[in-house]
């Protein structure tokens, strides 16, 4: 595990500008309305050949009765717990300002190592307005602009002096699980739940969670990557900016995964969101494991959950080899079949089928039931094989690959799948001209 840096601040002084500039990516939200992180938020990092994990925080307002901000500042606490090292940003161009001051007091209690950035320095004007930050009552400061990236070189080389030495700080290459669905739907419940801590801002507002959020999870012998999603809606619905860039996180976070895992409000029924969701999830070629939440408050009798499934599978026809399992994020009920259920498919889409016995399997099946003559012209599959992809896909040669039409295709995958498992996985197959 790399070293952990939070970056804590109150509300609107750059910090979600700097964490990107630290991460070189987009991945933290930036708006002039303050309070747009709201999660923390995790990012890989480097400097002088030192690697660590960044936190971006939202800002702390110690005494709010925002429902939103008692939840934020409950974050910045397990952040700053978490964290091997602390930056606190501070913005010049408000001077010292009350909060400053309650949050140096609490910063000084966590007994790190705390680096104070005074942010937005831009001109030489600023720079006489830095020495007022002495009264926060720490040694030294740094003056940084996280827009144009002066001053960051000096924060860091002291940064990185004092981040304990570790090894084995190689690229995360975890496999992925991302939990998507509606807004409210119970996707950070369903992860607080599996973790057993409040990780994820859980409220009954739709569109709590804004930021696509990382956490390292070990299960049924393996470790992978739980990913938190903000709430995927209709465009039509997306108003403000802010949602708009969790769309599209949300988005790329799906593109990004190996699994998805589809959370489905109970109540809601799998409309006609959820279904584009899958079928986004579907055409990016991720593993699919669909999860009815709130079945506590649903469940009537043993044909229930029967019922529902049958009307799911009609929805998602004809990829209908996809696992449903009806969960309580509340209750627990079947959260860990859930994660279970993941890691089977993430198997399944890893899964390498040796090119000579998958020609012994198919090559039968194909010469007992051969492609449909197209205008009096036979087709001929002599050969196949799986392609060296990340999903499964699969090439089939034969003399007239034009003329093979979906249903035969549609055939060879039934019978791929008959053959071997690969529930929860999109299968592509090609034909090839040989």
């Amino acid at each position: 595990m790399s070293s952990i840096v939070a970056i804590v601040g109150r509300p609107n002084v750059g910090k979600s500008t700097f964490f990107n500039r630290m991460i070189q990516k987009r991945e933290a939200i930036v708006d002039s309305i303050s309070g747009v992180t709201r999660d923390r938020h995790y990012g890989k990092s480097d400097w002088n050949g030192k690697v660590f994990t960044m936190i971006d925080t939202g800002g702390y307002i110690e005494g709010s009765d925002d429902i939103f901000q008692k939840e934020i500042d409950k974050q910045v606490n397990l952040a700053i717990e978490e964290a091997d090292a602390i930056i606190f940003m501070v913005d010049v161009a408000y001077g010292v300002t009350g909060m400053d001051q309650t949050i140096a007091e609490l910063l000084r209690r966590s007994q790190k190592p705390i680096f104070l950035a005074i942010n937005k320095v831009d001109n030489a004007l600023r720079i006489q307005d830095t020495p007022e930050f002495y009264s926060l009552g720490f040694k030294e400061f740094f003056s940084i602009s996280s827009v144009s990236g002066s001053g960051t070189g000096e924060l860091l080389d002291e940064l990185v002096k004092h981040l304990p030495q570790e090894e084995g700080r190689g690229e995360d290459n975890l496999p992925r699980f991302a939990v998507v669905g509606r807004p409210n739907a119970g996707k950070s419940s369903f992860i607080n739940a599996l973790i057993g801590e409040d990780r994820y801002i859980v409220t009954d507002i739709a569109g709590t969670t804004r930021d696509s959020i990382d956490t390292k999870y070990n299960r049924f012998g393996f470790d992978f990557n739980l990913v938190d999603t903000a709430g995927i809606r209709r465009k039509a619905k997306v108003k403000e900016d802010i949602e708009f860039y969790s769309v599209m996180r949300s988005v790329r976070t799906i593109e990004y995964s190996d699994v998805c895992l589809l959370i489905v409000d109970g109540n809601r029924g799998f409309d006609g969101q959820v279904q584009n969701i899958f079928w986004l999830a579907h055409r990016n070629n991720k593993g699919i494991v669909i999860l009815v939440n709130k079945w506590d408050l649903l469940e009537k009798d043993t044909n229930a959950s029967k019922e529902y499934e049958a009307r799911i599978r009609k929805e998602i026809a004809p990829f209908i080899d996809v696992p449903i399992v009806f969960i309580s994020s509340l209750t627990k009920q079947r959260i860990f079949k859930a994660v279970e259920t993941a890691a089977e498919v993430y198997k399944n889409r890893s899964r390498r089928i040796p090119t000579k016995a998958f020609n012994n399997v198919m090559l039968p099946i194909i010469e007992k039931t051969p492609p449909p003559a197209f205008k009096g012209k036979y087709v001929k599959i002599k050969f196949c094989t799986q392609l060296p992809t990340p999903h499964p896909q699969f090439a089939f040669f034969c003399n007239l690959p034009q003329y093979v039409k979906e249903p035969y295709r549609r055939f060879l995958e039934n019978k791929l799948r008959n053959e071997y498992d690969f529930t929860g996985i999109p299968i592509q197959i090609f034909f090839r001209k040989k």
